[in-house]
């Protein structure tokens, strides 16, 4: 998967007995190597559609839904930092 060139959170789901904590802790990870390049919001999405329906009850669903909604809350956040370092 493109945005997830690493695999982190693909892999996430195949890891029987994962926690929650384990996900935040796998999707900070992924956070941080991500390309700023693309929209980490589009990648959210694209893995929820991937996978939740496949893995309803898995603790990453959650994680990554509160990625939406955490950007959701302060969406000039990011714009901001960028406009910061010009």
């Amino acid at each position: 998967m493109e945005n997830d060139p690493n695999g982190m959170i693909t892999e996430s789901y195949n890891i029987a007995g994962i926690t929650e904590e384990e996900c935040r802790s796998i999707f900070f990870g992924w956070a941080l190597a991500f390309n700023q390049d693309l929209d980490p919001i589009h990648a959210i999405k694209e893995f929820l559609k991937a996978y939740e329906s496949k893995y309803p009850q898995h603790p990453m669903n959650k994680v990554l839904r509160e990625g939406i909604t955490e950007h959701n809350l302060n969406p000039s956040r990011r714009v901001r930092g960028k406009n910061r370092l010009k």
